[in-house]
């Protein structure tokens, strides 16, 4: 012990702490840590940390003796209480270097800059964050809060002992929950509910007591559509509050409770206004560019332009835009968006609705793509077409928004589309009358009139040389049937020939009459306009157009493109730049091209026309083998050792080669809509069996659960083309793969019918992929279905089967599925050995994926031999593949497992959270698993003390088994069981 006083010691200068020679950081929001550019220093024991604490905390205030003694021992302070003082003060000057830590007025005080100490950090952008909120700002304040709070780690002041530390620690505890009380408030705003029910389920298990965390966890399950669970939590609440404290909930409580029960549309909203929920920076503006030409219209762009501009606070304007293809709808639509711009502050959507297409797009796949440019997570976005309706309706209330539905099919393709507030307006282009769609404004466009027609003309050739020769320029537009469409393009073929005049275009069109005389047949005058642009194409340009034409996706990649034609891929690119110059393409991204629907139609039907059908069925040979090698090359990847691919069909063209698993899964998940489409359209003839193949390789978009609706859809098309063709292999695969899309979505009855079709099909084929495959996925649905001596016998048929064709992936697949057989029979010890078994073969082919199905295998059996935590080892291991391969049906899956671990090491809390987790994973794997899902959140909602809302819980699960049939009555069985030991409140 010194005998340096507070006073004894003269003052240094002072040194600033983070200059160049002593950069220090403090932090208190964990254990108090101190900090030189970076490394850590040596803080001493325990009274010396408080020591240290106690001055960070006083804003660089003076603390004197006695005060720092009442703050380090309170009442019981020692007898040598102020030596100690002086001790610790004197290490710390040491550890902190001079200047630091200064004696000052009997006292001591420590300088700091207002970023050394992380607490002060988190006061800054807390300041932040609260002028961001004020402003509207939504997404900003959450980054701000979220920032802040990662500044704690764990307990603040942590093991430092004192009634100051202890008031402190209570203090920055509860400050930390009114951040994230805060930020979840914000997530509402934002339409988040459904990500922050698992957080806020953990959070009111943590703080029984805190009301304001109940409140918006009611909030965020109503918005979820689970208003039974947001008024259990109401009543758990009530009861909680009655036996703890002997009072009721706070008015707040008790005011949402009744308007949940009311159905208050209000609730439906967010909190604060509903600009809030869009970040100004991003607020979408996705119109077209205009042309810079536009001419004419006059009447029909007042007309529209007023009756848009209304829909400020009186009535929501809709106003269908009607006529031939090629009149210029678009044109005129995208003129008037842009005039009205300004009475739209919020923004601008806009979308192709391409109505014209075999495939009109869907209005679910709309309202995600809305949804996602108003703010909205992918986690929030409902999986049902009336839900997102509802919500994009609710984003938008409050908000001036204007929707352009471009090139709609009908009506009812557009109604869940139309904004439902007074605020916004839609405008909407259709070659229908859209007499049906209720209060809309209507407005038939007719083609040009001859002077706007010419005005068009004169925009694009030039003043001058139209003046000149103004007989011919008339001849030419007349030519054109004043068409908006074919007269640009005659214009601008014209402008980019300097040496010809004006009555040589007109001789030319003149020349051409055989065709251009259908331009007064209703919609073959847009073939006619198309006819044009096509005809100034050079030979290779033209048989880029026809055969691109041939592909029914929506768009087409440059590398798929040039195996379509044949072609190198920077010659490819050359070719379709030209297109896109010349406006028969469109540039959908960077490497990506689509056509306008009708210049498709027009495309197909010159292919049709000037290409030979050997060419054509050659070009689309080649576009399926491209995307049939490029699959099998990422099934590969995924899934080593596999011999699926060995027994494809050999493609002729090759496909694209990835350097990785993840480069490969990304141009899978992005092409999935073209290579469906491609599978659908080449299901006939020679091509049947190589896309039945495509349908096989391309399974991840299936067992994802990202694409599995439209996968079942193309392969239960491929499935009837090759019944029809009486090809029994194809057929046996297609079926295997329908089946195999039933069992996952939980419909066992259609599965199980795929399945012995396919079964009869593979074998009258002696097919070893459908005569492996069908037992193995016969054994899931005879496991699912509870019927085990079937399920064993089915699964051992389908491990002699992968042996034989010396499948080590298909053999570790069915042992794992076999180890949940014995598992269910009561054989612990030979379900984990199985389990561990059909692990080891993964890893000895370098699996990864699939290495982690048989983690979460093993995990299930662990579970019930009651070790818990090496479970959770081999599900948390399982769920970060899950993430990483984007398998979110299994995502889910794994998250459910962990929940049920966590309630065998009676971990309640967590499990709920992890329950919610999967639950937040809506529409994968069918209602079955949400059954499933919903019944061990309630369990471990009623480990929590949350008993009304697991009751919630349990109904519903029961009405969800209800509505199945009578193999799944062991699971309501036991919810029946459950729901009996829950007693009345």
């Amino acid at each position: 012990m010194t005998g340096e006083g507070p006073l004894a010691e003269q003052d240094r200068p002072p040194v600033e702490a983070n200059s160049t020679e002593t950069v220090l950081h403090f932090g208190v929001l964990g254990p108090v840590r101190a900090s030189r550019a970076g490394a850590a220093l040596p803080m001493g024991s325990p009274l010396q940390r408080a020591l240290l604490a106690a001055l960070l905390l006083r804003d660089g205030r003076t603390a004197t003796a006695g005060e720092l003694i009442d703050a380090l021992w309170g009442e019981i302070a020692p007898s040598q209480a102020l030596a100690a003082v002086r001790t610790y003060a004197s290490r710390l000057r040491k550890t902190l270097g001079p200047g630091v830590l200064r004696s000052e007025s009997g006292g001591y005080a420590i300088r700091i800059t207002e970023h050394a100490l992380d607490v002060s950090q988190a006061e800054e952008l807390w300041a932040k964050a609260q002028k961001y909120r004020t402003a509207g700002r939504a997404n900003r304040v959450r980054e701000l809060i979220n920032e802040a709070l990662a500044l704690w780690d764990g307990e603040p002041l942590a093991g430092v002992p004192g009634p100051f530390a202890e008031t402190q620690r209570t203090r920055l505890e509860e400050w930390r929950l009114q951040l994230l009380e805060t930020r979840l408030e914000t997530d509402l705003e934002q339409g988040r509910h459904a990500e922050v029910v698992s957080e806020l389920t953990a959070l009111t298990a943590a703080h029984p007591l805190r009301e304001r965390l109940r409140e918006l966890l009611m909030l965020a399950l109503y918005r979820s559509g689970r208003q039974a669970e947001a008024l259990a939590v109401y009543a758990d609440t009530r009861r909680l509050l009655a036996d703890e404290l002997g009072v009721d909930p706070r008015s707040a409580l008790k005011d949402l409770q009744q308007r949940i029960l009311a159905a208050d549309p209000g609730l439906s909203l967010p909190a604060t206004p509903a600009a809030e929920l869009l970040v100004p920076q991003v607020r979408p503006a996705q119109l077209p560019a205009t042309v810079p030409d536009f001419t004419g219209r006059q009447g029909s762009v007042q007309e529209l332009s007023k009756v848009l501009s209304s829909a400020g606070g009186r009535v929501m304007a809709v106003s269908a835009v009607a006529g031939i293809g090629g009149v210029g709808k678009t044109t005129l639509a995208v003129h008037v968006a842009h005039a009205v711009r300004s009475a739209f502050p919020d923004g601008q959507l806009y979308v192709d609705l391409q109505g014209t297409s075999a495939r009109p797009a869907e209005p679910e796949a709309v309202l995600r793509s809305f949804l996602r440019s108003l703010g909205t997570a992918d986690t929030a976005i409902p999986d049902t077409l009336d839900e997102r309706a509802a919500l994009y309706r609710s984003v938008l209330d409050d908000r001036r928004v204007l929707v352009l539905l471009d090139n709609a099919h009908d009506a009812a393709q557009v109604r869940p589309l139309l904004p439902g507030t007074e605020n916004c307006a839609a405008l909407i282009t259709s070659r229908v009358r859209m007499v049906d769609l209720a209060g809309a404004h209507l407005v038939d466009l007719d083609v040009m009139s001859p002077e706007e027609a010419l005005q068009l003309f004169t925009r694009v050739v030039g003043v001058e040389r139209v003046t000149a020769e103004r007989k011919a320029a008339l001849d030419v537009v007349a030519a054109c049937g004043f068409l908006p469409l074919a007269i640009r393009i005659a214009a601008s073929r014209l402008a980019a020939r300097r040496t010809w005049t004006v009555a040589l275009l007109a001789t030319k069109l003149a020349d051409e009459r055989r065709r251009l005389d259908e331009l007064q047949a209703g919609d073959l005058a847009v073939k006619a306009t198309f006819e044009l642009g096509y005809g100034q194409l050079e030979p290779a340009q033209a048989r880029a157009f026809r055969l691109l034409g041939l592909a029914d996706g929506p768009d087409i990649s440059l590398a798929a493109a040039a195996a379509l034609l044949d072609l190198p891929a920077p010659r490819t690119e050359d070719l379709l730049e030209v297109l896109v110059d010349t406006s028969l393409v469109e540039s959908a991204a960077p490497g990506r091209y689509r056509f306008h629907d009708l210049v498709r139609l027009y495309a197909r039907s010159c292919a049709e026309r000037d290409e030979q059908p050997a060419d054509r069925d050659a070009a689309l040979a080649r576009l399926l083998d491209f995307y049939l090698a490029t699959a099998a090359g990422v099934y590969a990847i995924e899934r080593p050792g596999d011999r699926l691919v060995e027994h494809l069909e050999p493609t002729e063209y090759p496909g694209l080669a990835f350097p990785d698993r993840d480069t490969g899964l990304d141009w899978l998940f992005t092409e999935s809509d073209p290579l469906l489409a491609c599978i659908q359209q080449c299901a006939t003839g020679p091509l049947l069996r190589r896309a039945t193949d495509l349908l096989m390789a391309a399974m991840d978009l299936a067992e994802s659960g990202a694409n599995s609706r439209r996968y079942q859809a193309v392969a239960a098309s491929v499935s009837e083309a090759a019944r029809a063709a009486g090809n029994l292999l194809t057929e046996g695969r297609a079926r295997t793969f329908l089946a195999l899309v039933h069992s996952m979505s939980g419909h066992f009855q259609e599965a199980d019918d795929e399945a012995v079709l396919a079964l009869k099909a593979g074998s009258a084929a002696g097919d070893p992929l459908v005569m492996s495959m069908i037992p193995n996925i016969h054994g899931l649905i005879a496991y699912y279905e509870h019927r085990y001596d079937d399920a064993k016998e089915h699964l051992q048929e389908a491990v002699e089967a992968f042996r034989n064709d010396r499948n080590l992936p298909g053999e570790a697949s069915a042992v794992c599925n076999l180890s949940r057989i014995h598992l269910a029979m009561g054989e612990t010890e030979t379900a984990v050995g199985l389990a561990s078994q059909g692990m080891r073969i993964y890893e000895s082919v370098g699996a990864t994926f699939r290495l982690a199905n048989a983690k979460y295998a093993l995990g299930i059996v662990l579970v019930a031999a009651q070790r818990p935590d090496e479970a959770m080892q081999h599900f948390t291991a399982a769920l970060d593949t899950f993430r990483e391969t984007r398998q979110r049906l299994w995502e889910g899956m794994a998250h459910f497992r962990l929940a049920e671990a966590h309630l065998a090491a009676q971990r309640p809390a967590r499990a709920a959270e992890h329950a919610e987790q999967a639950l937040g994973l809506r529409g994968l794997g069918g209602e079955w698993r949400r059954g499933m899902m919903l019944t061990v959140l309630g369990k471990a909602l009623m480990g929590i003390g949350q008993r009304v809302r697991a009751e919630a819980c349990w109904r519903e699960a029961l009405a969800i088994y209800d509505s199945y049939d009578k193999l799944t009555s062991p699971e309501a069985a036991e919810v029946r069981a459950l729901l009996g030991t829950v007693t009345p409140v």
